[in-house]
């Protein structure tokens, strides 16, 4: 089960306020060596567009893409005002994401095309970048473990649908292979297998077969699993193929 829409829209505004919080007077110039050349402003106008964007499109439940580079958030024109301009938006945002039908059809890269697709992907794209910014200002980055669980699982559910913009997701295939991915803080298990035409992935609860037979094993609590999936630093113990999990982070990279 994953996280109610009252918690996704709880969580997204927490996690903007969080992340405009460990910014709040930071050097906008400081690199953010998990996101390639972008800097902390680099990483601040580009969360609080994403989080605009999403709204937006929630509130017209658009059935295509809304062009994000040609609409108007009102960035400020000082980088040291991002932090504030990105909270600022938190408040409407949450305000659409309660007030929408999550069983609305519309537009969404992943998975579900419904209006519930965005306040999910936001709780997840605004943490991860929440600890980028905390990476990069040296701070530890924590997550609740069953938000971090649930981020694995948003992960997986929308991997088949973003070959698009991260093409290495297609090849993400096998023979059968399969990897298991076990959370040492909570009881939260998952097992990928690689197919021929694609992956496929349950819970711990939905396993055909014990996640102890998978040919790779990444144990580690719920965060540390989160920001590996996602490229980022992180304590894994890995038991088996080692290989084989290295090459998923590799194909899987968004």
């Amino acid at each position: 089960m994953g996280l109610s829409q009252e918690r996704c829209c709880e969580l997204v505004g927490a996690e903007i306020l969080r992340m405009a919080s460990v910014t709040d007077g930071a050097d906008p110039a400081t690199p953010v060596p998990t996101c390639g050349g972008w800097t902390i402003a680099d990483l601040l106008e580009h969360t609080g567009s994403v989080y605009r964007w999403a709204a937006a499109m929630v509130r017209e439940r658009a059935q295509e893409r809304l062009p994000r580079e040609r609409m108007d958030f009102g960035l400020p024109a000082d980088p040291a005002a991002y932090p504030g301009w990105l909270a600022d938006g938190a408040a409407a945002a949450v305000e659409q994401f309660l007030a929408s039908d999550p069983s609305t059809p519309m537009w969404a890269w992943g998975w579900p095309k419904s209006a519930a697709f965005w306040p999910r992907r936001m709780v997840h794209e605004v943490g991860v970048h929440r600890g980028d910014a905390e990476l990069a200002l040296g701070i530890g980055v924590t997550f609740d473990p069953d938000v971090a669980a649930d981020g694995v699982s948003e992960l997986l559910d929308n991997l088949p649908h973003a070959a698009y913009f991260a093409p290495g997701v297609r090849e993400l295939r096998g023979e059968g292979e399969s990897i298991g991915l076990h959370a040492t803080d909570i009881d939260a298990q998952w097992q990928i297998r690689l197919q021929p035409d694609g992956f496929r992935w349950a819970r711990h609860d939905e396993y055909a077969a014990d996640p102890a037979d998978c040919e790779v094993v990444a144990a580690a609590p719920a965060r540390d699993l989160l920001l590996a999936l996602y490229g980022r630093p992180a304590c894994v113990s890995i038991t088996g193929d080692a290989a084989l999990f290295d090459q998923w982070i590799a194909h899987s990279a968004l």
